[in-house]
């Protein structure tokens, strides 16, 4: 299963609702996802608790959802409740003697606790080929047999050899490998934000969402794609996934698009291309954002003013495209009578408005660690659960909510950390190996020690690894590899992971495996390959904002030079507009081709700030 289906397959499963049909053990699978809730929050308030019992907990309630809960036939449910039972009792070992385990430094001494170790590793590998398809458990079973085996390598990427005791015990029984940061994130961080966004897409806020930007940008020139464009942004931060925006947000807009007259491919063009900036959109930016903070130990709050002007610039970009397309295709505004009144735009975005104001006075104002402030908002998200829309209380619908967000939470908890689970071993094979050593002095010496070639051989794995894996994961093993040749070419420590990340969503539009595009395209009943082309013109920022970031550091740099960092955007941004028109607009391919070369020209040739 490639990256598209896997994709295809989690909109699938994100469309079954336990809670509002009959599936059989919804109370069960409610439960379990309101214990995950309860498990994750806990840690926020509980204090510090050890990563070895944290940790292996946090698996323990991943491995249900993405082996039993997500089986298709009976053998995969059978199959998972054994998997199942076993990962758990591994896992319970390991938080019981946390203690004994702590004092062994990575160093297995029983049959025991070697079968422990490699029933674990196993276990993570089935669980993230079930959540997402074979490329990353395959990219991670080469890196453990090239642990195991790398001895038997000549040249420079062999490594001396590791004892099957040491190899399997660093990644089983010690803070690295399994335990190690990535899955810290993931229980202490990421955890909580998935738990967040479920709790606010099981209320009013999607439907608010979507009436303001009907508001904003409904009466415009291509206003049904605008809408599209503002809605996705706002849905996208939360979410953390492209797929899923589509599948969600896109059950809307694309058909509103369809009857305004727009052609289909455009229609699912906007979705998939809007859909894919969610990740890249502050204050959440999905999980990347808090991965990047552990991964570079840069604040959270600097991340933010550094991702801001390059994510403005992203869907600037797009509405200039939008505004391209409508010199090929009359793109209606949404009539009056399909756009929401005032009151309606005012109480529903209230549902999204006052968890986000408490979650960024709670960051900004009280200094307060991101996991808690937002732990802080999911209880106001909580509350406002009660209320539907016309601001009543109702405590079936309060109950029937409640009940959607544990569900929601427990599974996409349990799909990102079956991600992250896996991609950790890799994180520790390329540490114990000395691997990522190895492939950063290989792209130094191809690029020639320069920046500029060692950036487009970056982009290039990005791209290809993006194919394979999700975002995220795609993110974590690139910046792993590459990033430490791009600082060592004197690339500043954050904007290399803002362009690894940047680049690692390129697949979401990009053929062959573009996730985006296949579900925008499927609901949309379009062929994928006109989807594609207009996806990747919409969102030609995608290629260039990270390779703007490079020439223009002052694009990252609101907080210490604000008209620098204005004038810059404002500069960048002309040239987007430029190469957008080239690539969409409706002139004469001379002056297209034109308007693509004088727009790379303002964005690459330097000019005083």
């Amino acid at each position: 299963m490639n990256s598209s289906d896997a994709s295809s397959s989690a909109a699938a499963a994100d469309a079954r609702d336990p809670v509002r049909s009959p599936w059989p053990g919804a109370p069960l699978w409610i439960a379990l996802g309101a214990l995950s809730v309860v498990f994750h929050l806990g840690l926020i308030f509980h204090g510090l608790t050890p990563a070895l019992i944290s940790r292996p907990l946090h698996m323990a309630l991943v491995l249900p959802w993405v082996l039993v809960f997500a089986a298709r036939t009976p053998w995969q449910r059978i199959s998972g409740l054994g998997l199942t039972a076993l990962g758990i009792a591994a896992c319970g070992y390991i938080a019981l003697n946390e203690d004994a385990l702590s004092g062994q430094y990575g160093f297995i001494d029983t049959p025991l606790q070697m079968a422990v170790g490699l029933l674990l590793i196993v276990v993570a590998l089935e669980a993230a080929r079930r959540a997402i398809g074979w490329p990353l458990p395959l990219v991670t079973a080469i890196a453990l047999g090239y642990a195991a085996l790398g001895q038997y390598v000549p040249g420079e990427f062999g490594h001396p050899g590791l004892p099957m005791a040491s190899l399997v015990g660093s990644l089983t029984i010690a803070e690295g490998g399994l335990w190690g940061k990535l899955t810290g994130v993931s229980v202490s961080v990421v955890a909580i934000f998935v738990i967040f966004g479920a709790v606010l897409n099981a209320g009013e806020a999607g439907r608010g969402f979507m009436n303001l930007a009907g508001a904003a940008a409904g009466r415009l020139t291509g206003g049904g794609a605008k809408v599209s464009v503002i809605s996705s942004a706002l849905m996208g931060s939360i979410s953390g996934s492209a797929s899923a925006n589509v599948a969600s947000t896109g059950a809307i807009t694309i058909p509103s698009m369809a009857r305004l007259g727009y052609p289909r491919s455009l229609a699912a063009a906007v979705e998939a291309v809007a859909s894919s900036g969610g990740q890249i959109m502050p204050p959440l930016m999905g999980a990347g954002a808090f991965v990047m903070v552990e991964l570079t130990g840069t604040p959270y709050t600097e991340i933010m003013a550094a991702a801001l002007l390059p994510a403005f610039l992203y869907f600037a970009t797009v509405w200039l495209g939008i505004n391209a397309f409508a010199t090929r295709f009359d793109l209606k505004p949404v009539a009056a009578e399909d756009r929401p009144a005032a009151r309606e735009v005012i109480t529903t975005a209230l549902f999204f408005a006052v968890p986000f104001a408490i979650l960024l006075e709670r960051i900004f104002h009280a200094g307060n660690t991101p996991q808690y402030a937002a732990s802080v908002a999911i209880f106001a998200g909580l509350a406002l659960l009660a209320m539907n829309a016309e601001l009543k209380v109702s405590g079936t619908e309060f109950r029937a909510r409640l009940a959607q967000a544990a569900l929601t939470a427990g599974r996409q908890i349990a799909v990102i950390g079956a991600i992250i689970l896996c991609a950790s071993l890799v994180i520790g094979v390329l540490s114990l190996t000395g691997l990522g050593v190895k492939v950063t002095s290989a792209i130094l010496s191809l690029s020639g020690g320069q920046l500029w070639p060692a950036l487009l051989l970056t982009a290039l794995a990005c791209l290809v690894l993006g194919m394979e894996v999700p975002t995220t994961a795609a993110y974590v093993i690139c910046v792993s590899v590459a990033g430490p040749a791009l600082t060592e070419l004197g690339l500043p420590l954050l904007t290399a992971h803002l362009f690894v990340f940047w680049f690692a969503l390129l697949s979401t539009i990009t053929p062959p495996v573009c996730g985006a595009v296949f579900i925008a395209a499927g609901m949309a009943d379009e062929n994928w390959l006109k989807v594609a082309g207009k996806a990747m013109a919409l969102g030609v920022g995608l290629y260039v904002i990270p390779l703007a970031m490079v020439a223009h550091p002052a694009l990252l740099d609101l907080d210490s030079g604000v008209f620098a960092a204005l004038a810059t955007t404002l500069g960048v941004l002309i040239g987007l507009g430029l190469v957008s028109y080239g690539l969409i607009g409706r002139f004469a391919w001379w002056l297209r081709a034109a308007l693509v070369a004088l727009g790379l020209g303002v964005i690459f040739v330097p000019w005083p700030v």
